[in-house]
């Protein structure tokens, strides 16, 4: 089949009968309910993409020849990486960063697992038909262009006591064998996209605690209408009546949130991954490719994000002519997390290497900080659009008033921008600013950027944990030699 159209994308999600509640009612049309169908649309858009540009974001199947999106590429020299780079690049632009879960993100992640399957197996081996059954998926993924998203964290409950897993009937758990199905309870968070994925995948967030009972050792993948898989979807951000210049963002962008849960749910035994394997589960996500290689997806999109951020807070700045110098100085210090973003993209992949099974991936020691990095650049940047719009951000005329014939004379000459810019577009790029900051989906978004890729304080950790003795080697030298300098120097005074 290889890539689909827009069209065949949204066919897929009405024959689909998946279980969807947002607030008290339960969604059987995502396509055409009015808190969903602009979001269907603009993820339509993204499948449509593919063939407006198919120079940048199609590439063969290797085994098929089918045409594909240029995400399922598994990557096997640097000028694929660059090449799907660019191809990136144009598919984040579409929401300028602002939907973090488009399928590219699943589809790289799962070009990165089925590009080093070696981590499936498991330390001992043990796991070869659960590595198999990923890699048939993979294939599975990239010929039907499936629209995916995935559940990888446990839920909190009580944070004294949720380490206990035994008899712990909240995280998700196999309950149940058939001949040719699993059979899993329990919930887990969190679905993004689900609304308008057609297949929800389960993978280890974190390692299990010591203790935890092998049934908890799961991983795989199920069709979103399966029976028993339910998804409750936070409050809708989207604005459905809104004016599209009032609101650019909310009237496209809402990819919404869901808590997952498992009600006896079967899985196939060909779309499991890991069953009971705890030493496969606690060991395939640390350290493996998938971290430099979802980064380079990832960063990509936090690029877009803070060039436009960095751009409209310029703008915004030169509306009411503010060039006070805690303005610029906030200017620049967009600009410098755009710089040392661009900076960790380009090192990643002029320092990338093969990894055991032979195919190339982004270095890891360029890419790792970026993930606590951020996750605080992120807020901060919010936080100046703020300081930088202030009280303006909520003095200004929508698009009905600009439209009104009494309004517009009086709006024109009381709502100015500085040195000649006109009320509409000084109205246009401030309703834009809200929107990016501080509407509904706004700060949804800021909640999210804060725990995009795990909290800051998980990444701290984790950098710290897997790469510091690799990159203590000349620090330690420096040390010694400063330690052994001054020994030599105190000898000398005796």
């Amino acid at each position: 089949m290889g890539a689909r159209t827009g069209a065949e994308y949204l066919k897929g999600l009405q024959e689909s009968t998946r279980e969807i509640w947002l607030g008290g009612e339960s969604v059987t049309d995502v396509v055409n309910h009015p808190q969903f169908r602009q979001t269907a649309q603009a993820m339509a858009h993204w499948y449509d993409l593919q063939f407006a540009h198919p120079d940048q974001l199609l590439i063969k199947d290797e085994e098929t020849g089918e045409p594909i999106n240029i995400s399922h590429m598994i990557p096997h020299s640097r000028e694929d990486l660059v090449k799907r780079g660019e191809g990136l690049r144009l598919i984040s632009e579409q929401s300028i960063g602002i939907m973090g879960r488009t399928p590219d993100y699943m589809n790289v992640t799962f070009a990165g697992f089925a590009g080093n399957p070696s981590d499936w197996r498991g330390p001992s081996g043990s796991n070869e038909q659960g590595a198999r059954n990923m890699m048939d998926w993979q294939k599975r993924l990239r010929r039907n262009d499936i629209s995916t998203t995935h559940t990888i964290v446990h839920p909190v409950v009580d944070k004294e006591k949720d380490s206990d897993f035994a008899n712990n009937p909240v995280p998700l758990h196999k309950v149940g064998e058939t001949k040719d199905s699993i059979i899993v309870r329990g919930a887990r968070l969190l679905a993004t996209l689900a609304p308008f994925a057609d297949e929800q995948t389960v993978y280890p967030g974190h390692p299990l605690p010591p203790g935890a009972p092998t049934s908890y050792a799961v991983s795989f993948t199920v069709r979103m209408d399966a029976p028993g898989l339910i998804f409750l979807c936070r409050d809708s951000g989207a604005r459905p009546d809104a004016n599209p210049l009032d609101a650019p963002f909310s009237t496209r962008f809402d990819e919404q949130d869901a808590y997952c849960i498992f009600d006896d749910v079967e899985i196939p035994k060909e779309n499991v991954w890991i069953d009971g394997q705890v030493e496969v589960y606690n060991t395939v996500m640390m350290p493996s490719s998938w971290w430099p290689n979802i980064m380079q997806q990832t960063t990509i999109r936090a690029l877009t994000k803070l060039e436009f951020a960095y751009a409209l807070a310029s703008r915004m700045a030169e509306i009411v002519n503010d060039n006070r110098e805690g303005t610029v100085d906030k200017l620049g210090e967009i600009l410098s997390y755009v710089d040392a973003t661009r900076n960790a993209l380009d090192a990643a992949v002029a320092n990338a290497k093969a990894w055991p099974d032979g195919n190339w991936f982004p270095n890891p020691r360029n890419l790792t900080c970026m993930r606590a990095l951020l996750a605080t650049w992120m807020p901060r940047v919010n936080d100046i659009l703020k300081d930088i719009g202030s009280h303006n951000l909520l003095a200004t005329a929508s698009r009905g008033q600009l439209d009104d014939a009494r309004l517009r004379p009086l709006i024109e000459k009381f709502l100015p921008g500085a040195n000649g810019i006109s009320a509409e577009e000084r109205s246009l790029i401030y309703r834009m600013a809200w929107d990016f900051v501080g509407s509904a989906l706004g700060a949804r978004n800021e909640l999210y950027e804060k725990n995009y890729l795990a909290s800051v304080h998980t990444n701290r950790m984790a950098a710290h944990m897997f790469y510091s003795h690799e990159q203590r080697k000349l620090g330690d030298q420096l040390v010694a030699n400063m330690l052994a300098d001054a020994k030599a120097r105190a000898a000398a005074l005796h």
